[in-house]
């Protein structure tokens, strides 16, 4: 699963990757949680019905789908099963008219240890270093008293290499010459894009264990991402995704 992610490049780099030629100015994030802003990315005719090239904007990170009428009332969906979206009701719609992508310099997830003192979260990024762009979804949502939000989640699926010694999910990551398949919603339907919905090469992230402040939402300072001891490894007998699939 996702549940904190940080997105700690700058506006013309994050332009650069995803080929968006004008991005508002943001300021680094080191612990994004759910309901709050996120940049997501999308095809410019998605969201207008023509045009060309590629949009940023913002979105609430907590997706509500559009039949919902009272969305206090309704769960934060911040995460969506990649294998079961096409299917679920709340998801349906958004994997087949809105998909996205999800800049992110990294995510955070927190690994069970059974000592006193609770899990130890790690900073899992690129081994590479650079920008990666998870799968998303949007959902436009329009209340009862005209407030009108745009909402989304990030995709997950099993997990593989390094993170699956930590948690048993991790997000979809798309990979840049799929860009352009995934957010193509006018061409390709759900079943067009189902191969891009899988757990990247086992050696594709590393995970650092950091300090135990990220768990707290109102930490948001660079030192939450500093590592506080050696890289995980990953299990030697790990060469794809992880076996047990619970959420």
């Amino acid at each position: 699963m996702c549940g904190r992610f940080g997105l700690i490049a700058t506006p013309g780099q994050v332009g650069e990757a995803f080929d968006i030629s004008a991005i508002d100015p943001f300021p680094p994030r080191y612990n994004i949680a759910p309901s709050q802003p996120i940049l997501m990315v999308v095809s410019a005719s998605e969201l207008t019905g023509g045009g060309e090239g590629r949009n940023a904007l913002l979105v609430r990170w907590g997706l509500i789908p559009a039949w919902v009428k009272d969305a206090g009332a309704f769960s934060l969906l911040f995460n969506a099963r990649s294998e079961t979206a096409a299917e679920k009701p709340a998801f349906r719609g958004s994997m087949r008219h809105f998909r996205t992508l999800v800049p992110a310099s990294g995510f955070f997830e927190w690994r069970r240890t059974g000592e006193k003192g609770g899990a130890q979260p790690y900073w899992i990024r690129p081994r590479h270093g650079g920008l990666i762009a998870f799968a998303g979804l949007m959902s436009p949502w329009l209340g009862a008293d005209g407030t009108e939000i745009d909402t989304g989640a990030i995709l997950t699926t099993a997990s593989s290499g390094v993170i699956a010694r930590i948690h048993e999910r991790s997000p979809v990551v798309i990979a840049p010459e799929d860009f352009e398949r995934w957010l193509d919603c006018r061409h390709n339907e759900p079943r067009d894009v189902a191969d891009l919905l899988r757990p990247p090469a086992a050696d594709f992230f590393e995970a650092l264990p950091v300090s135990k402040a990220v768990s707290n939402a109102r930490n948001l300072g660079a030192d939450l991402i500093e590592p506080v001891g050696p890289a995980l490894e990953a299990a030697p007998e790990d060469d794809g995704p992880g076996q047990m699939d619970l959420f």
